[in-house]
C-alpha cells in the first residue's frame, strides 16, 4: 500500500519524526489486530482457556486473537456470546470506568451507532435498568445495529437488564431531547485515516479537502447534538483518525464553544499499540450556572418523559421475542448453521413455539407443527453463503 503523500506530510508535521515513522511503516508493512469481546450478560460465560488468546489490557472480557477465523459460521457469533470489535475502541470501557461514576439506573445515546460495536460495550457496562438509545440515520446501517442490540442484550431467560433502543434519526431529529442523558457517545463520520490498514478505499477517498470537511461537518453535528447532554454528563467524542483538525483541536474547541472540561484524552497508533488508529476523549458538560449541581441517573420519572419523547422518533422493532416458558431445543453444530441459514430444521420437539439453541445461547425462535420446525429466523439476519469454513469459538 502506497500512503497519500500529503498524509505523510501531516504526519510529520503534526507528531515528531519517530512517530510518525512508526505510523506510516505499519500501515503500509503490518497487519491488522483480531480482537473480540465476550457478552457478559448471558448467563454463560465462553470458556478461554484453552484458547490461543491475550487479553486486551484496557477493557474486561476482551481478548485479541492470533488469527482471523471464519466467524461468519460460528452459531455463537450469531447468538451474542461474543463481538467481534477493534481493540481500541474498546477504550471507551476505560473512559466509563473513570469518569462515569453512576451506580443506578441513567440515560444513554450513542449518536452514530453502527453496526453496534461501541454500542453493545455500553450495554454490558450501564448499570441495570439503564436506557440506551443506539441511533444510525442510514436504514441498512441501521438494520445491522438493530440485529447486534437484540442479540447482544437479550439474556438467556429473553430479559434485558438495560433497554436498548434502536432509532434511525438524524442529529437534528433530538431536538426535544434537552438536557435527557447522562451520556453521549459520538463516534463522528471522520476521514477514515485509522483505516487503512483494513480498507484501501479509505486510503483512495483520503485528501486534506476530505479533512477539512470533516472537522467542519464534525463541530456541526455537536453544536447540533450537545443540547441532550444534562450538565455535569459526559460526552465520550472519538474518530478513527490521526489528524489533529479532527481530533484534538475539535475537543478543544467543544470545550470553549459548548462549555466543556476534557478530562481525558488518548490516540491509538499501529506501530504503538496494539489496535487501529482511534482517537477518544472524555469531556464532562459545564452546570450552566454554580448552583446547578451534577445530578447524574434517571428516575422512574424521567424515564416516563424519556420514553414520551422517543415517540417522536424512528424507533426500529425488535425481531422476535424470547418468552421465558418456551420450551429450548438445542442443536448440533451443522443443524444450527441450517437454522441461521433460514434452512429447514428436523428435530424432536414438542408441538408450538420452541426456541433453538447451541451451547445452551439462543439463536432464535421456531415452530414444531409436528415433523418439522418451520423457521422464524428473521430473513434479513439469515447466513446467505452457502460455503462454510467450520468454525465455533468454543471449540478452538
Amino acid at each position: 500500500m502506497t500512503l497519500p503523500e500529503d498524509f505523510v506530510r501531516m504526519m510529520h508535521e503534526q507528531y515528531d519524526a519517530d512517530t510518525a515513522d512508526s505510523l506510516c511503516h505499519a500501515l503500509c508493512d503490518t497487519e491488522p489486530e483480531v480482537s473480540i469481546r465476550l457478552n457478559p450478560r448471558k448467563g454463560k460465560t465462553l470458556s478461554i482457556e484453552n484458547l490461543d488468546v491475550e487479553a486486551c489490557p484496557w477493557c474486561p472480557d476482551a481478548y485479541y486473537l492470533h488469527e482471523r477465523p471464519a466467524f461468519t459460521f460460528d452459531p455463537l457469533l450469531h447468538a451474542g456470546a461474543y463481538y467481534v470489535q477493534e481493540a481500541s475502541s474498546m477504550y471507551v470501557s476505560q473512559l466509563l470506568r473513570h469518569h462515569f461514576p453512576v451506580s443506578g439506573p441513567s440515560a444513554a445515546l450513542d449518536l452514530c451507532a453502527a453496526p453496534g460495536g461501541k454500542s453493545t460495550l455500553l450495554a454490558s457496562l450501564l448499570p441495570q435498568g439503564s436506557i440506551l438509545v443506539s441511533n444510525e440515520p442510514m436504514p441498512k446501517r441501521a438494520q445491522v445495529l438493530a440485529e447486534n442490540m437484540q442479540k447482544w442484550t437479550r439474556t438467556a431467560e429473553g430479559e434485558y437488564p438495560v433497554r436498548s433502543v434502536v432509532t434511525q434519526n438524524y442529529p437534528t431529529d433530538f431536538v426535544e431531547f434537552t438536557d435527557s442523558f447522562d451520556l453521549l457517545l459520538t463516534d463522528v463520520p471522520c476521514s477514515g485515516e485509522g483505516m487503512f490498514r483494513k480498507d484501501e478505499v479509505a486510503v483512495q477517498d483520503w485528501s486534506l479537502e476530505n479533512v477539512d470537511l470533516c472537522w467542519r461537518r464534525q463541530r456541526e453535528i455537536l453544536q447540533g447534538i450537545w443540547h441532550v447532554l444534562k450538565p455535569g454528563g459526559l460526552l465520550i467524542y472519538s474518530t478513527c483518525t490521526f489528524n489533529h483538525f479532527e481530533d484534538e483541536d475539535n475537543v478543544r474547541w467543544i470545550c470553549e464553544s459548548l462549555g466543556g472540561m476534557l478530562l481525558e484524552e488518548r490516540h491509538f497508533m499501529p506501530g504503538r499499540d496494539r489496535g487501529e488508529g482511534f482517537y477518544c476523549a472524555a469531556i464532562q458538560s459545564v452546570p450552566r450556572d454554580e448552583e446547578q449541581l451534577p445530578s447524574l441517573g434517571v428516575s422512574s420519572d424521567e424515564l416516563k418523559s424519556l420514553e414520551a419523547k422517543l415517540r417522536t422518533l424512528h424507533v426500529l422493532p425488535q425481531a422476535f421475542s424470547v418468552e421465558p416458558d418456551m420450551p429450548r431445543i438445542e442443536l448440533t453444530y451443522s443443524q444450527a448453521l441450517s437454522y441461521l441459514r433460514r434452512e429447514a430444521v428436523r428435530v424432536p420437539a414438542p408441538r408450538g413455539m420452541v426456541l433453538l439453541c447451541y451451547k445452551g445461547y439462543v439463536l432464535g425462535p421456531g415452530k414444531c407443527v409436528g415433523n418439522r420446525i418451520n423457521n422464524l429466523y428473521p430473513e434479513q439476519w439469515r447466513i446467505r453463503t452457502t460455503y462454510t469454513t467450520p468454525f465455533s469459538l468454543g471449540e478452538l
